[in-house]
């Protein structure tokens, strides 16, 4: 998440469905691993155009945790590499897990190896859902803009608020319509407003409008491609921060790999030079630690730490404004250290 979150998926690179407020954010605490789940592959669906929905259920049919709008789940899958994507829809007891994938073109492994190689009767990893852009149910008025497969976190906000009757609309822009994820079912509600690329005239989705035509004290929710969370931003900048919020597909900033400072671990009692080209998260982890991550971009929050002492450079994409000036905590996969010496609390 941004400096501007109020904590809200982020996703995967690999353009998943995904990881906002810092209350409801949930996620392993440092030092600790989430145990892993082991699911089957049970349905393949098609959703649009170069999209479809992979639907996870445990072998033997019992439960899985409960997930909420917005969650996420890590993918551990088969080659090698973890991915995360967004659960389609809320359940309190879910025997299934959907989530939406986009084939990216360019994929560095994730959403390449699950069109090409993964069929159903697969057997896989998966962590338990966790939420870094979380629906606030008490607000008055709650606004949802998703671009292209960002659809996949906000689709599943807007199915709980309409379940519980509460007021929301939703923006969604789109290529075209055969680019659009859950067109069918989105036509039958009442909230959602379609922009169509190709049918605009080469005029973009007016967020700036968007914000301005909503009732006072309305909560905003962006998932997107970086163009849309970048106007998102601007157009809520005078916004209280705790009303808007926003996921990340990739990082906003690039990592801080620059090294040449001390790391001392208060806990384990032990210290750590950081060399130039490397994170403290793959120093630790270099060093035999069982420390948790997940995306290693930044966006996830999976490996926030706490800190005891010094001044962090934050390139993540997780963090408020204020929680970065306070910087009480990081996330050590992306962030460096602008003093010599930074104190965990590991």
């Amino acid at each position: 998440m941004v400096a501007r979150r109020d904590r809200a998926h982020y996703e995967s690179p690999d353009t998943g469905g995904i990881v906002d407020t810092a209350t409801a954010r949930t996620g392993p605490a440092i030092g600790t691993n989430p145990e892993l789940i082991e699911v089957r592959l049970t349905a393949i669906r098609y959703a649009a155009r170069d999209t479809h929905l992979y639907e996870f259920r445990r072998p033997d049919g019992a439960q899985l945790p409960a997930a909420e709008p917005g969650a996420h789940v890590d993918l551990h899958l088969p080659n090698g590499i973890m991915r995360q994507y967004s659960l389609t829809a809320p359940e309190a007891a879910p025997t299934a897990y959907v989530i939406g994938i986009k084939r990216d073109p360019e994929s560095r492994g994730g959403s390449k190896y699950m069109f090409d190689d993964m069929h159903v009767g697969r057997l896989i990893k998966i962590s338990p859902p966790r939420n870094n852009f979380p629906l606030d149910l008490n607000a008055p008025h709650t606004v949802l803009v998703a671009g292209g497969i960002g659809i996949t976190p906000i689709w599943a906000m807007a199915q709980q608020l309409k379940a519980l009757g509460k007021p929301w609309e939703l923006h969604y822009a789109c290529r075209s319509r055969q680019d659009t994820a859950f067109l069918a079912e989105l036509e039958q509600l009442s909230g959602p407003r379609f922009h169509f690329d190709e049918e605009a005239a080469g005029k973009f989705l007016d967020i700036k409008a968007i914000v301005a035509s909503a009732p006072k004290g309305a909560h905003f929710y962006c998932c997107g491609p970086l163009p849309m969370l970048g106007a998102f931003e601007a157009a809520t900048a005078d916004l209280p921060p705790a009303q808007v919020h926003v996921e990340y597909f990739t990082a906003k900033d690039a990592p801080n790999l620059e090294g040449g400072f001390v790391v001392q671990l208060q806990r384990a009692g032990k210290e750590f030079v950081i060399p130039p080209g490397k994170s403290i998260l793959e120093v630790l982890r270099d060093s035999g630690l069982n420390v948790p991550y997940s995306c290693e971009e930044g966006i996830c929050g999976a490996c926030e730490t706490s800190v005891i002492s010094g001044t962090p450079d934050h390139r993540d994409s997780v963090l408020t404004d204020s929680e970065r000036a306070a910087s009480k905590t990081m996330m050590i996969c992306c962030s460096g250290c602008k003093s010599d010496k930074l104190v965990l609390d590991i």
